[in-house]
């Protein structure tokens, strides 16, 4: 019977952990440069993307703006209004001109008692005017508020909404400039039931646009 050959298998045994050892080296070294080359590649990708973001800001903003107004105007070339006002108020006339402007028919009627038109169309009297415009829908609008609002407004009134309102008579507002002064002040929307909420506040006047 032939001896077994311990030294044979020994070394037998070597080559085989040698050759593991080496597939298992060349398997991690597979996946470690997968994970540096997906690492590297992802934040080129963001870095790309938010410089692109940067760069294009400026000009989504400026067209935004841009379309806005547009969308503004063309709404109100379908709406009508009949605007109740004292003979002698100029702002009132002003306030007139800048919604006409916007596209809006606002037809001024002169008024001896505008107390009386307040109370038919549900104006508190803390949020009263000089002027009370009624469209023909029945949405109110007291006093200077921009036109951008009133198309923001008739666009999706609220349920619970009458209409908005400006009270007083802020200086800068629309129908109210003065030089270059400005006060900010806040649209408010009334309620059927009276009650009011700030619909938007108006802090400089690129907010009117």
């Amino acid at each position: 019977m032939k001896p077994y050959n311990h030294n044979l298998t020994f070394k037998q045994h070597k080559l085989f952990g040698a050759l593991i050892l080496l597939a298992a080296t060349s398997s991690l070294f597979a996946c470690s440069e997968t994970n540096t080359t997906a690492a590297t590649t992802t934040p080129v990708e963001r870095v790309t993307d938010s410089q692109n973001s940067q760069f294009q800001t400026p000009q989504v903003n400026a067209t935004s703006i841009t379309d806005t107004s547009s969308l503004n105007s063309e709404a109100l070339k379908n709406v009508s209004a009949t605007v109740y006002k004292d003979a002698n108020c100029g702002c009132c006339k002003e306030w007139i001109h800048h919604a006409e402007h916007h596209g809006m028919s606002a037809a001024g009627q002169d008024v001896a008692d505008l107390a009386v038109f307040k109370e038919r169309y549900g104006v508190p009297s803390n949020m009263r005017s000089c002027h009370t415009a009624v469209t023909t829908d029945g949405y109110v609008f007291e006093g200077h508020v921009p036109a951008k609002y009133i198309a923001q407004f008739l666009a999706n009134p609220p349920s619970e909404a009458i209409g908005l309102a400006v009270p007083g008579m802020p200086v800068g507002s629309p129908g109210m400039e003065y030089q270059n002064k400005f006060s900010s002040y806040q649209v408010m929307q009334i309620n059927k039931d009276g009650s009011t909420a700030v619909y938007a506040e108006i802090d400089s006047p690129k907010a009117q646009l």
